[in-house]
C-alpha cells in the first residue's frame, strides 16, 4: 500500500477523535439518565435494549452493507452516531423519544466497533500486530483521559449540565463525530486495498469457537463496566457526573502506560498466559466489588468517606481489565483461516456479545431489587471462570486450537 504512514496517522487521529466523541456521550450517557428523567433501577436496565439491541443488529448491517466496504460503513456509522447524538444536545425529548434517538445514535456507535479493528489490522503488517494494535489502543486511551477530564472539569464548574435546553457536552460529541466522517472521506481517497469492496458472508466457524466464547463472556462483564457497577456508585452513592469522569480518568492514565505494555507482553509472553491474567483479574475485581456493594446496601460499611474511594478504586482497575480486550483481537488475528473473515467473525462476536449484554441488563435490575446488587458481581465473578477455562484451551499456534 502506498504512502503507508499518511493513511495510518489519519486512522490515528480518528482513533483520537472517536475516544473524545464517546467520551462526552456513550461514557456519561448513566448519568443522562438519571439527572435528565430520574430513572430507577428497573428502568435503568430497560434502557439497555435499545442501547444494545443495535449491537445485535451489527452482524446484519455489516453483512447488508459490506458490499460498500469498511470505510464507507464507517462513513455511514458516523453520521447515525451524528443525527442521534445531535437531537439529545439541541432537545429535551421526552423519555420515550429520547429512546428512539438514543437507539439511532446506538446504530452507529455499534457499526463502528467491528470496523476499527478491522480497518486498523489492514493497515498494518503482521509483524508486530501485538505492539501496534497496543499502540492505538494507547492512543485511544490517552484521549478518553482527556474527554473524561473535559467531562469532570465541565461538570465540576457548571460548564456542562444535562437539565440546560442546550447540552453543550453532546455538541462537542457531535463536532468529534462530524470530523471524523471528513476524515474517512479523506482516507478514503487514499486507501483502495486491502480494504474494498466484497461481499461478506457471516457464518459460524467451529475454528472461532473460543473468540466467539470470549466475545460472549464480555457481554456479561460489560454490564458492570457500563451499567450495574457505575450505578451503585450513582444510585447508592450519590455521586455525580463529575464523580464518575475520575473512573475515567484514573483509569485511562494508568492505561496509557499500562497498554502499550500489554500488546509487548502479547507478543512477548503469548496470548494463552495473557488471557489467564484476563480472566483472573475479572475474578478478583467483581468479588471485591460485590462484598463492597454488599456492605453498602446492609448498612455494615459506611457509604461515605474512604469505601466510596475504594468503589471508585475497584470500577478503576474494572475499567483497566476491560481495556485487554485487544488480547481478544489479536488472538483472533493469530487463528483467522483468511484475512477476510476477521470484520464478518468480529460483527458475530459483537452480535453474540450484545444479546448476552440485553439479557444481563434485563436479570440484573431483577437480581438487584429482588436479592440486592452484589449478586450482581458474584454473579459475574462466577461467569469468568468460563474466561479461565478458556484459557486453558486456547493455545498460540492457531493448528492448536
Amino acid at each position: 500500500m502506498p504512502n503507508i504512514k499518511k493513511p495510518i496517522l489519519i486512522y490515528v487521529i480518528i482513533i483520537a477523535l472517536s475516544a473524545i466523541g464517546l467520551g462526552f456521550s456513550d461514557q456519561i450517557f448513566s448519568n443522562y439518565y438519571k439527572d435528565a428523567y430520574n430513572i430507577t433501577t428497573e428502568m435503568r436496565g430497560f434502557i439497555e435494549f435499545p442501547r444494545e439491541l443495535p449491537g445485535v443488529l451489527c452482524i446484519l448491517l455489516i453483512s447488508a452493507l459490506s458490499f460498500l466496504g469498511d470505510i464507507r460503513m464507517a462513513i455511514i456509522s458516523h453520521i447515525l452516531s451524528f443525527i442521534g447524538i445531535v437531537a439529545l444536545a439541541f432537545f429535551n425529548p421526552s423519555f420515550n423519544v429520547m429512546l428512539i434517538f438514543l437507539f439511532i445514535n446506538s446504530v452507529g456507535m455499534h457499526m463502528f466497533f467491528p470496523l476499527v479493528d478491522g480497518i486498523g489490522m489492514s493497515l498494518i503488517e503482521d509483524k508486530d500486530v501485538g505492539k501496534k494494535m497496543g499502540m492505538f489502543k494507547g492512543v485511544n486511551t490517552a484521549f478518553v483521559c482527556l474527554a473524561s477530564c473535559g467531562v469532570f472539569f465541565g461538570f465540576r464548574y457548571n460548564i456542562f449540565s444535562f437539565v440546560t435546553p442546550i447540552k453543550l457536552v453532546f455538541v462537542l460529541s457531535a463536532l468529534m463525530f462530524l470530523a471524523i466522517i471528513i476524515l474517512f472521506v479523506i482516507l478514503k481517497k487514499m486507501v483502495h486495498t486491502p480494504i474494498k469492496k466484497r461481499e461478506l458472508k457471516i457464518k459460524f466457524k467451529k475454528e472461532y469457537r473460543y473468540y466467539y466464547t470470549l466475545a460472549i463472556m464480555n457481554g456479561v462483564q460489560k454490564q458492570i463496566v457500563i451499567v450495574y457497577g457505575p450505578w451503585v456508585l450513582i444510585d447508592i452513592l450519590n455521586q455525580k457526573t463529575d464523580s464518575l469522569a475520575l473512573i475515567g480518568i484514573f483509569g485511562a492514565l494508568i492505561g496509557i502506560f499500562f497498554i502499550p505494555y500489554l500488546g509487548r507482553w502479547i507478543d512477548k509472553f503469548g496470548i494463552r498466559k495473557m488471557l489467564f491474567l484476563d480472566a483472573i483479574s475479572f475474578i478478583i475485581i467483581y468479588t471485591l466489588y460485590g462484598m463492597l456493594s454488599g456492605g453498602f446496601v446492609s448498612g455494615a460499611i459506611p457509604i461515605t468517606g474512604f469505601f466510596v474511594s475504594v468503589a471508585i478504586g475497584i470500577m478503576i482497575l474494572d475499567k483497566i481489565s476491560m481495556q485487554m480486550a485487544i488480547i481478544r483481537t489479536v488472538y483472533l488475528k493469530s487463528i483467522v483461516l483468511d484475512p477476510s473473515d476477521i470484520t464478518p467473525t468480529i460483527s458475530l462476536g459483537i452480535s453474540l456479545d450484545h444479546i448476552v449484554t440485553i439479557i444481563c441488563a434485563a436479570a440484573g435490575g431483577i437480581i438487584w431489587d429482588k436479592m440486592g446488587p452484589q449478586y450482581i458481581f458474584y454473579l459475574a465473578a462466577m461467569f469468568s471462570f468460563i474466561n479461565l477455562y478458556v484459557a486453558f484451551k486456547v493455545k498460540d499456534k492457531s493448528s492448536a486450537v
